[in-house]
């Protein structure tokens, strides 16, 4: 196999490059050979070699194949004059807080830059990312970089400046919902339940509740009034959220990570 048989390379093999790479090939984005992962360790690049059949995988890129950056954002300013040595022409960029900017001044000149922040979802399928474009992006590069990512999940366009937000709202979420998984099976417990069954309870619930609300099509406001009567329990319960501002709350959990995402990119 010659270098030009490469459709894409992974710039790290990490859970997320993997989710990815083994989704798109699922879905017939290309073949397993026409896919190539840079991954320095070799017990993680044995792994993957022999998860995905047919992968290539080695310690550096091919020259002259559009890349997937899925490096710790610490490593991304040591990957990156390698990346410019092998002329990648094209780069997605699933990096938490490295600008276009940044990327395309240390790549070469006129390189269509894409930048992604995905969140971890994507290793079940269900993931949610956005994608702003660089400079030199065309609409062409932004539908090459939503077939990689819609491979796990679905994917918004936004302007750079909005991916901060995003990853407060989708980027960080996930770990907000596990945290209220953590909290609703807590309470059962405290309810006298046991933990097996305060578990099956808090997990169900909200995979229930997930899935309501992404088929049902109704605002979530909605949806809260539905299963909200009168005097009941569930009133009962939502009185103590506003008794303590959980609207405001949430607004200071995204801002806050909203906030870290633009020192990280600062």
């Amino acid at each position: 196999m010659t270098e030009k048989t490469f459709r894409l390379q992974f710039i790290g093999g990490g859970k997320m490059a993997e989710a990815l790479l083994g989704g798109m090939i699922a879905k017939g984005w290309a073949p397993a050979a026409e896919i190539h992962v840079v991954e320095p360790v070799r017990e993680r690049r044995m792994m993957l070699a022999n998860a995905h059949p047919g992968l290539s995988v080695g310690d550096g890129p091919v020259p002259d194949v559009d890349a997937v950056l899925a490096v710790k954002p610490q490593i991304a300013p040591d990957v990156f004059p390698v990346l410019a040595e092998a002329r990648v022409p094209r780069l997605l960029s699933i990096a938490a807080g490295i600008t276009t900017a940044t990327m395309e001044a240390a790549l070469i000149e006129g390189i269509s830059v894409v930048r992604s922040m995905p969140n971890t979802p994507a290793l079940v399928g269900k993931g949610m990312a956005a994608i702003a474009p660089g400079v030199h992006a065309t609409d062409a590069d932004l539908e090459w970089a939503s077939s990689i990512l819609t491979a796990v999940g679905r994917v918004v366009v936004v302007a750079e400046p909005d991916i901060d937000a995003v990853t407060g709202v989708s980027g960080s979420g996930p770990a907000y919902v596990f945290h209220l998984a953590e909290a609703l099976t807590a309470a059962g417990i405290a309810q006298g339940l046991t933990v097996e069954v305060a578990d099956t309870l808090a997990r169900q619930t909200l995979l229930g509740a997930a899935t309501l609300l992404s088929e049902s099509g109704e605002d979530p406001g909605q949806l809260r009034i539905n299963v909200t009567s009168p005097n009941g329990t569930t009133q009962a319960g939502l009185e103590v959220f506003a008794q303590h501002d959980f609207m405001t709350l949430i607004n200071q959990v995204v801002a806050a990570a909203a906030d870290r995402s633009r020192e990280l990119g600062g």
